[in-house]
C-alpha cells in the first residue's frame, strides 16, 4: 500500500504549520495521506508515540511502499521506530530533523527519542531514499547539527535559507518547496 504519513514534532499536531497544506496537496494528487496525532507535551515519550504508530503498522498501513514526511522531533522518532521494529519503507523526508541535542529547557521531552548516532546508520538498510531539509537560521537546531544528522543517516541534504524552524512563526503555513521531493 502506497501511503504517505506526516509526523509532527514536539508541541505540534496535525493542524499546525505546513502539515494541513501538505496533506491537502497530497490529496489533490489522489495520494492517501495519514497524519497521526501524538501526545505532546503531556506524556510525550518514545513509548507512547511508538504505540500510536505501531497501530498503523499492525493493520498494514506501513509497508515497503510507504513514504514518511517528518517535522522536528518527528524525524528521530520515526528513525528509532523503524530501526527498533525493523520496518522497511520507501522514502523518508525529514524537516528540521535532529538527534541528541540538549535544549535549554524541556530536555525530558526529548531524551527517550534519542538513539546512538552509530545506530542511525542502520536506517540505510530499511529505506531506499532519505532527504533531510534544514535551515541556516533554525533557532532550535544549529545548522551543523542538522548536517551531522543528515550525514549519519546518509541523506540527501537540502538547505533552505532563512526558513527558521519551518513553522508558522517563520511563515510556513505552506511549504511548496517540499513538493519536489515527494
Amino acid at each position: 500500500m502506497n501511503n504517505y504519513f506526516i509526523i509532527h514534532g514536539s508541541y505540534g499536531n496535525p493542524y499546525k504549520n505546513w502539515i494541513p497544506y501538505l496533506k491537502s496537496q497530497l490529496s489533490k494528487r489522489k495520494l492517501n495521506c495519514i497524519v497521526p496525532s501524538f501526545t505532546t507535551p503531556y506524556k510525550q515519550d518514545y513509548e507512547s508515540w511508538n504505540t500510536i504508530l505501531m497501530s498503523y503498522a499492525k493493520v498494514g498501513y506501513i509497508t515497503e511502499e510507504t513514504t514518511f514526511i517528518t517535522h522536528s522531533l518527528g524525524g528521530i522518532f520515526l528513525l528509532k521506530f523503524l530501526i527498533k521494529n525493523k520496518v522497511k519503507v520507501k522514502k523518508i523526508i525529514t524537516v528540521a530533523g535532529f538527534n541528541n541535542i540538549q535544549f535549554d529547557k524541556d530536555n525530558s521531552l526529548y531524551d527517550s527519542f534519542y538513539i546512538l548516532d552509530e545506530k542511525l546508520t542502520k536506517i540505510s538498510e530499511l529505506c531506499n531514499e532519505i532527504v533531510c531539509i534544514y535551515s541556516d537560521n533554525d533557532p532550535y537546531i544549529p545548522m551543523e547539527k542538522a548536517k551531522s544528522f543528515a550525514d549519519n543517516i546518509k541523506a540527501k541534504k537540502i538547505l533552505i535559507n532563512n526558513a527558521g524552524h519551518f513553522n508558522e512563526k517563520y511563515g510556513y503555513k505552506e511549504f511548496k518547496e517540499i513538493l519536489e521531493y515527494i
